[in-house]
């Protein structure tokens, strides 16, 4: 049987309300009450502080500047460092189970397929760096991705950059890595006129994930 994927589409939410539906949603799918689902959505401006020891030191705006620029300042228990959220970002979240292929990793990448594959059908070749999640063009960072995991079902994902305000990552070293190391670009700063609109990313994307799920979730077996 093909492993059926629902979509949800949030809209934007705020990254405290994100998060507590995330869960309710991963303790449903627990529970056989939810299928797999797809989330999609768009955060209002937050920095969020994953579980890496010392994430929070990458935080560089002080309290008024915050204020100032009207960004928020979230705890949340992905893996990873710190990143940013907000408008013109695409946010996906699959709350899928891993029960048939417990490889975290081979999860990993997975989204990283997906996402370069998202980004082909624009015309941008992006891919991995060595030791490094995400995706990439060159040295310059496109696509953020953290997850966690509870008894195989995950929660949290990817962040796509569309056409976000990216003076806003100057308030922080984006998951941990130094400008000498990266940068951070955004499918509007690479394409210019030709940038498509967040609907149109946010359904190629759910495109490339639902096509490409069953053979992920339930490879061939060897022989």
């Amino acid at each position: 049987m093909t492993p059926e994927v629902a979509i949800a589409r949030w809209g934007r939410t705020t990254y405290t309300d994100g998060l507590a539906r995330q869960g309710e949603l991963q303790a449903a799918r627990l529970a056989g009450a939810a299928p797999d689902t797809l989330v999609l959505t768009e955060h209002e401006p937050v920095f969020t502080v994953g579980l890496r020891t010392g994430a929070d030191r990458h935080l560089l705006w002080d309290a008024p500047t915050l204020a100032a620029e009207g960004v928020a300042v979230h705890e949340t228990n992905r893996g990873g460092d710190i990143t940013y959220h907000g408008p013109g970002q695409l946010v996906a979240y699959p709350i899928v189970s891993l029960d048939a292929r417990r490889d975290l990793h081979a999860y990993l990448r997975f989204l990283e397929d997906v996402l370069i594959a998202t980004v082909a059908r624009h015309g941008l070749s992006a891919a991995r760096r060595e030791g490094l999640t995400g995706i990439w063009i060159a040295e310059r960072k496109l696509a953020a991705i953290g997850v966690a995991v509870r008894r195989w079902v995950t929660m949290h994902g990817i962040a796509l950059n569309v056409a976000p305000e990216l003076r806003h990552f100057g308030g922080i070293v984006p998951c941990g890595i130094s400008a000498a190391e990266g940068t951070v670009t955004s499918l509007a700063a690479e394409l210019g006129a030709r940038c498509p609109t967040l609907e149109q990313v946010e359904e190629d994307f759910a495109q490339e994930f639902i096509s490409r799920w069953p053979a992920f979730i339930r490879p061939p077996a060897s022989t």
